[in-house]
């Protein structure tokens, strides 16, 4: 069973690197009038599914009289996101907190990458199959957790964050070794297939809910429980394009927070974009639902980034110590009220 998770990991880890290939031949900075994005899998993407499906990109740069063309690419995994994004391969990178406080860090005092929104507040599960997995302090060699990133992506740290809470700040990583690098869709199905060691996975919506239909399957971890309602997914981009594009970036700026607008009053249009975009398999009623959870909310401003900031400088896995969550946003498009 051991053997034919690998090969799952491995194989998926092949087809994101080509993808991420295709990508990652370095561009010459261009003009004014074209934007290419990365988004990655899920309903925490929904702000950009309804971007694309309005054109509302293109719509807000008309107001400043410029034509946008817009490219868009779907990856999986931080690690992958931040390479497109520091290759010149993208322009404006989705990803989870956790990688873009690793991409930050990294390029303080050169490309500056820094958040442009957040996509909303979700809670995110660690699911597992194991009825003896009833915490986080239950797992043990006979356990694999599927997550996008081992070590960068939000749910690993995430995972991370748990397990300084439960063994202290020294064994904050204690847990990285059961977890392997596996895209939301193909760790639900493994999941819900059985026949591998993949026995959890720390998860987003919709695919959490889809394997928590199965009553086999039940919540370990809920990152709500670590950090209170929290903006898990992030928007960012480099200083150079943000200055050579002005107008390119506000029009985007403004497309996102229309998005949050038309997304948080009107659910049901909202489920029918996700499945339109995403061409989803999953039962309109049951997704509006869904999204309907007060608990979620689609919103730019970020809500709760900083204690996974925090906590990143102080036990390592960070440089650079923010003052503040408005130390790794870009401040002077909007007024953000963020923490």
């Amino acid at each position: 069973m051991r053997k034919s998770i690998s090969r799952l990991a491995a194989s998926i880890g092949l087809g994101a690197s080509l993808v991420v290939g295709s990508l990652a031949a370095p561009t010459l900075a261009h003009a004014e009038g074209k934007i290419r994005i990365a988004e990655q899998f899920g309903i925490v993407y929904l702000l950009l599914n309804v971007v694309r499906d309005q054109q509302l990109i293109e719509k807000h740069g008309k107001e400043q009289g410029i034509d946008i063309e817009v490219d868009w690419a779907q990856l999986s995994g931080g690690a992958a996101i931040n390479d497109a994004l520091l290759s010149g391969s993208v322009d404006i990178a989705g990803a989870g907190v956790g990688p873009l406080l690793t991409v930050w860090d990294r390029t303080k005092g050169r490309q500056n990458v820094k958040a442009v929104a957040s996509l909303g507040n979700f809670p995110y599960y660690l699911v597992s199959s194991n009825p003896n997995v009833k915490t986080i302090a239950d797992i043990s060699d006979k356990d694999r957790i599927a997550l996008p990133a081992v070590g960068v992506s939000v749910q690993s740290r995430f995972l991370q964050y748990a397990a300084a809470q439960q063994w202290g700040d020294k064994q904050y990583n204690r847990l990285d070794k059961y977890t392997l690098a596996v895209p939301h869709p193909d760790a639900t199905a493994a999941l819900l297939a059985g026949g591998t060691e993949l026995n959890g996975h720390f998860s987003n919506p919709p695919f959490q809910d889809q394997a928590l239909a199965n009553k086999n399957v039940h919540i370990v971890l809920n990152s709500y429980d670590l950090l209170g309602p929290n903006s898990p997914t992030l928007l960012f981009a480099t200083e150079k394009f943000r200055k050579d594009n002005p107008k390119t970036y506000k029009a985007f700026v403004d497309a996102l927070a229309e998005a949050a607008d038309f997304a948080q009053h009107d659910k049901a249009a909202a489920a029918d974009t996700y499945i339109r975009v995403t061409k989803a398999k999953i039962d309109r009623n049951e997704l509006i639902k869904l999204i309907d959870n007060p608990q979620y909310e689609f919103t730019v401003t970020p809500k709760n980034t900083y204690k996974l900031a925090d906590f990143l400088y102080r036990v390592g896995a960070i440089k650079h110590k923010p003052e503040s969550w408005k130390d790794y946003f870009f401040q002077d498009e909007r007024p953000l009220q963020g923490s």
